[in-house]
């Protein structure tokens, strides 16, 4: 799949501001006035900004409300009903402890229940993809979960949790990796089912298809290699896990260098997702023999 800088952005930064949007619906940190309102900006901006984003993604911007009218089928429409409710429901809790340096634990439970759901839903939108192996996978809910958790709880400044929770991230997400890489093989797709013709003998592509690039093979089809993904593999991983984890063990309380974990596992969470579509092979991609 064709890594666009609008998804790339909006799952990593919509994830992350949910995640601590959870934290803070449960009282951790507990704040009030100034410093309520310093996370909650930073927990608003990062996942209302997230979600403008994906909006530049679409073809034509002006059909984005119609995205909310197909909540009985689909998972993008479910994610962006959660996302509105959550948001709405967190606002209360956040006006209580800026304003009046009072927690209503109702909106801040309920807020933070939306805030998780939104983060699965959003993670179904790719899980549901059968025609991607690679995403069709238990694991794919289950990394957005530890991304946007783990990226909340660090932002948020539960150190303690913080380090488990991507110590957890690190190793479902090598797991992941190491699935993924045979997903496509195990699924069986080959040009022969790809085309219909599954049966008849083996198959070769004799002609494209088309002349010219088309709109499937701009967005569905992109090649990465081997030597690239590996490289790109350890940089997310020391970023996303290992730096943060190791400035939090020495240094908890130096605000610097937790600002600097923050600023490293956001880059790590940044080239982990470009990594995830960038190696999502569609099977599209055999119809045009571009495997």
């Amino acid at each position: 799949m064709y890594p666009a800088p609008s998804v790339i952005l909006f799952t990593s930064l919509s994830g992350i501001g949910f995640g601590l949007l959870a934290w803070l619906g449960t009282g951790h940190p507990a704040v009030t006035y100034l410093t309520a309102f310093t996370f909650f900006f930073l927990a608003y901006g990062l996942a209302v900004g997230g979600l403008l984003a994906s909006v530049f993604h679409l073809g034509n911007k002006i059909n984005a409300f119609k995205a909310f009218s197909q909540w009985r089928s689909s998972w993008l429409s479910r994610e962006g009903i959660m996302a509105v409710a959550s948001l709405l429901v967190m606002a209360p809790y956040a006006i209580g402890e800026i304003f009046f340096g009072q927690q209503w634990p109702l909106f801040g439970w309920l807020g933070a229940a939306g805030a998780v759901t939104t983060v699965f839903t959003t993670s179904m939108i790719y899980t549901q993809m059968q025609t991607v192996p690679r995403w069709n996978s238990p694991l794919t809910p289950v990394l957005f979960l530890l991304y946007a958790l783990g990226g909340g709880a660090l932002l948020a400044g539960q150190t303690g949790v913080a380090m488990l929770l991507l110590i957890a991230l690190g190793l479902v997400q090598a797991l992941n990796w190491y699935l993924g890489d045979g997903a496509f093989a195990a699924a069986g797709h080959t040009l022969e089912t790809a085309t219909g013709m599954a049966g008849l003998g083996r198959m070769r592509l004799l002609e494209p298809p088309h002349s010219s690039p088309n709109y499937l093979m701009k967005e569905m089809v992109f090649v990465v290699g081997r030597k690239h993904v590996r490289k790109l593999r350890m940089i997310s991983m020391v970023l996303l896990v290992l730096l943060p984890v190791l400035i939090l063990l020495l240094a908890p309380a130096a605000h610097v260098l937790v600002g600097i974990a923050v600023l490293s596992h956001l880059a790590g969470v940044f080239v982990a997702r470009w990594l995830f579509f960038a190696q999502a092979e569609h099977v599209v991609g055999l119809y045009y023999d571009m495997r």
